[in-house]
């Protein structure tokens, strides 16, 4: 049995201290395991391929956009497979230079390979058996697969094995209706497939507020085919080779069938623990195999930590990244810093693009009551940026807490809804959260930003807000 100081599973954000923790503890020995590519889920087949895929989608509906202004362009030719090797190319680089730190590095081992728990703070590592009394787990997460009749003999793509493709597929269902679902039909519609999104949900990307859903499924079925209230119940492979999706209405029953070249799966991550089997070493995980931790990501066995995807709190790495920092001053420094997550953002790399931070409106009225949120509201294109950009509908929206005037959240859906959102999370990790940094500055004029600030300005109680939205066809 060879024994650690300290374990580590997982070479994404799980590796963020590590220079910090052999800085300090030279006489440490440390073992780091991963089984994918060296670099995490983010860099090997998550946000930074996808980012780097979406960007010449974002060009190509911009440049669509030039006839508005008086510009004639044409594209003349979409190259799949360049725009799909430059991903690969990229990322390999990155890949290489981290196995090559990690296989180089003297103050640590480095394991290729699966790891699984055999007894308390006890792993199974290739043929090896390692042993650490401090064990990190930054063991991710992975495409969850519903079970749809058909659908593995027919075969289908996930958000991992869609980065292999060489040729674009002409037709393609992506069933699913949230984030990734959004980014990849954008992403292949602009490639020139004809995409229809199957959701389950009511809602296209229901995770956000209803008028952004209603908004973005507006402005992407244009592009592509929004389907949502469907429950895929079943693929059959064709004999030319297509795939037929037959979806149920979930209200009426009615099937609709839907021939395409690919099936994409986005339903969905789910933990890696049936790899880890966490259970034989007294570390307790949820319903759903997330392994549970305390406020200072601990989890029901001393000093083992789970952060990142493996806790499954927030599937982000900005999130994994924060988490990581906690865990470093609780596990390392020995000092007790709670996780908090008062104000996480997120985006959606969609065009539209969207952007959040903190409450929904929902949750802000059922902490703090209806009648102490009011909900500043402002539309792109009642800026002077914003018109000379022909930007129509986009909107911020901000969520308050009339009593303290404490920001509680904020949405944007628009150009650069990821950048603009900045504006508003770092006050919110100010001691009192408030608004008056932002109204009391000066904003560049014209710029998209006074978008953000002017949403202060106009404050509604959540009634006549929704009086407006109705009016104006953003809710029923």
């Amino acid at each position: 049995m060879e024994n650690y100081d300290l374990i580590i599973i997982g070479t994404g954000s799980a590796m963020n201290y590590i220079n910090s923790i052999l800085d300090s503890n030279p006489e440490m020995r440390v073992a780091v395991i991963d089984k994918d590519e060296p670099g995490g889920i983010c860099l090997t087949r998550g946000c930074i391929p996808s980012k780097i895929l979406l960007y010449p989608a974002e060009l190509i509906r911009e440049i669509e956009t030039a006839p508005v202004f008086g510009i004639k362009l044409g594209i003349k030719d979409i190259d799949f497979l360049a725009i799909m090797e430059r991903m690969r190319r990229k990322i390999g680089e990155d890949i290489e230079a981290i196995r090559k730190s990690l296989a180089d590095n003297p103050y640590l081992d480095y394991y290729h390979e699966s790891a699984e728990f055999i007894s308390p703070y006890t792993l199974k590592v290739g043929e090896k058996a390692l042993h650490s009394e401090m064990i990190f787990l930054c063991t991710g997460s992975k495409p969850a697969i519903p079970p749809i009749k058909g659908l593995e003999e027919a075969g289908y793509l996930t958000s991992d094995t869609v980065l292999k493709l060489t040729e674009c597929p002409k037709t393609l269902a992506i069933l699913g209706g949230s984030y990734i679902a959004a980014e990849y039909g954008h992403f292949f519609s602009a490639m020139g497939t004809d995409v229809t999104v199957i959701g389950r949900n009511s809602r296209f990307l229901p995770q956000e507020e209803p008028e952004i859903s209603r908004l973005a499924w507006m402005k992407m079925s244009k592009y592509m085919r929004v389907i949502t209230n469907h429950e895929a119940i079943e693929v059959r492979k064709e004999n030319n080779g297509q795939k037929t999706v037959i979806a149920k209405e979930k209200d009426s029953g009615q099937e609709l069938k839907i021939t395409v070249d690919e099936i994409l799966v986005a339903t969905g991550r789910a933990p890696n623990t049936d790899i880890l089997h966490p259970e034989r070493a007294g570390i307790k995980t949820d319903i759903q195999g997330w392994i549970m931790v305390n406020e200072y990501l601990e989890t029901s066995q001393p000093n083992i930590w789970a952060f990142g995807d493996a806790n499954g709190k927030y599937l982000l790495k900005h999130v994994a990244n924060y988490e990581s920092g906690i865990v470093f001053l609780n596990a390392i420094l020995k000092e007790k810093e709670q996780a908090d997550y008062h104000a996480v953002p997120h985006a959606v790399f969609s065009y539209p693009e969207i952007a959040g931070v903190g409450m929904g409106e929902q949750e802000a009225v059922k902490k703090y009551g209806e009648e102490r949120i009011l909900i500043g509201l402002k539309f792109f294109e009642d800026t002077a940026k914003g018109s000379a950009m022909e930007i129509k509908d986009y909107f911020v929206k901000v969520i308050l807490d009339a009593e303290e005037e404490k920001i509680l959240g904020a949405q944007i859906i628009g150009p650069h809804a990821s950048i603009l959102i900045h504006q508003i999370i770092p006050l919110m990790y100010t001691e009192s959260r408030s608004s008056e940094p932002i109204m009391r500055g000066m904003d560049i004029h014209p710029s998209l930003s006074e978008v953000v600030t002017r949403a202060f300005y106009s404050r509604l109680p959540p009634e006549h807000y929704h009086h407006f939205l109705k009016h104006i066809g953003l809710e029923d």
